[in-house]
Order: C-alpha cells, then structure tokens, then sequence
C-alpha cells in the first residue's frame, strides 16, 4: 500500500495536469461545468457497471475519470473565484465531522440504523434547521433510485413500516388495483397504478435490504444473456430467431438457464 505522503503527492500531481490541460489544451480550455454535467453522468454510470461486474481494474480506472471531473470542477470554480479544491475538501471534510459525533464526539450509537436516523437529524439542523427531509433527493434522478432514496429518508424520521412483512399486504393490493383499472381500461388511472405498484415493490426491496436498481440491473443483464443465447443458436443453425417457434425459444432460454449453473 502507498503512504501517506505518496497519496499527497498523486494528488498534488492531479491538480498541476488540471493547470496544464486549462492551460494549453483547446478542448480542456473549452469546457464549462455545464458541458461536463453528461459526461459525468456517464462516467458514474461506467463506475456503477464496473461494481455489479466486480471488476476491480475497471473500478480503479473509472474512480478516476471521476476524481478527474470532481478536480475539473474546482479547477473551473477557481478560475470563477466561487471556490477550489481546497474550499470542496474542507466543506465535505466539515460536513463528515458534524454528521459523524459518535465518531467524533461522545453521542453513543448501537448499530447503522442508529448513525443513518443521527445522519438525517443532523443534516436536518443544517441552514438554521430550514431544511426539509426530502429537499436532498435531486430531482434528476432515475426514477428507480429516486424512490428508494425518497423512502430511505422518511424512514430516518420513523415514517416507515412497523412491521416489515406488512409490506406484502400493500404490494398485492396494488397489484389489485392495477388489475381493475385495467378492466376499467383508464390508460391514465392504469399508469397511476403501476406507479403505486413499482413504488410499493421498491419499498419492499429496501426493507429486505436490497438495492432495487442493482437487482433489475442485474436481472437486465441476466435476460440479455439469455436472450443472446437464443440468437446466436439461432445464428449458428443458419435461422433467422424470427423463424423460432416460442416452443424453440423457450427451450433455448431453458438451456441458457441450465447452463449459468455449471
């Protein structure tokens, strides 16, 4: 493992490219936070995609091209005078310091739920306590994610579930009701319903613990490669997969099953 001092130093190292790049790189020079903002969005999501992979040499390289951005950011707050990379340490520093006391001062805490509920109390107590509970969750986010972080952040609050299998009593009952708006064939009130529903099954997966994009995304990937395995038989027999019969089909997904368990 690398020393302190060398950590400093890679840093420091960082921050003299970033000089150089603004400086006599055209396209560096051109690039404003706002012409940044997708090509960060991306570069987060090829992070995440290298986590579910588990691929740690993608993970390190992705972490990079993050740290890259975040010192790209400074770079141009500096250059505005609105802040620098000093200014986002010291602000995050802070932040951890007075939302971690049990760490760093004598509140006495029994486990995670208890430092999450402190977590969001604290944060509570931020701009003269003028903050809302969900005023955090940005607004841009996927909608998956967005309800699990909404729900996360009431829970820290106590507005949750006392009894977490009572959740299934309000999952079936959504699934009720979008049956009967179906029935009823109101495409708006039908929409309204599967919204219910995907909440209620997100709700469900966070109190299983369970991240909700990270299971579909994984289930997204399982079906892919399942599906490719039909195409590509399909290829190598010289068929078109439009020409498989959903019996062919189906026994083909049963193989591609059969052979994720060797």
């Amino acid at each position: 493992m690398t020393s302190r001092e060398e950590k400093i130093e890679a840093f420091g190292r960082i921050l003299d490219i970033m000089d150089e790049l603004r400086l006599k790189c055209p396209w560096d020079r051109e690039q404003t936070m706002e012409s940044l903002r997708n090509l960060t969005i991306e570069e987060t999501y090829e992070l995440a995609d290298a986590i579910i992979e588990k691929d740690m040499d993608e993970i390190r390289t992705e972490l990079g091209d993050l740290l890259l951005h975040i010192v790209f950011y400074a770079k141009i707050g500096e250059e505005q005078r609105a802040f620098d990379i000093t200014d986002v340490i010291n602000t995050v520093n802070e932040k951890l310091v007075f939302r971690h006391p049990h760490v760093f001062d004598e509140r006495k805490v029994s486990g995670s739920d208890d430092v999450v509920k402190n977590w969001e109390e604290l944060k509570m107590k931020e701009n003269n306590g003028t903050k809302r509970v969900l005023s955090g969750v940005p607004a841009s986010l996927p909608a998956l994610i967005k309800s699990h972080r909404v729900q996360d952040k009431v829970r820290a609050v106590g507005f949750d579930w006392a009894e977490r299998d009572d959740v299934w009593i309000k999952v079936h009952e959504e699934i009720d009701e979008v049956r009967r708006e179906i029935e009823a064939g109101d495409k708006e009130k039908i929409e309204s319903e599967f919204g219910d529903l995907l909440f209620s099954i997100v709700n469900a997966s966070r109190l299983f613990d369970i991240e909700p994009e990270t299971a579909l995304e994984r289930t997204n990937r399982k079906f892919i490669s399942r599906f490719s395995y039909i195409e590509e038989h399909a290829r190598t027999n010289g068929r078109n997969i439009r020409d498989l019969t959903l019996e062919e089909m189906d026994r083909l997904w049963e193989e591609a099953k059969c052979s994720e368990k060797r």
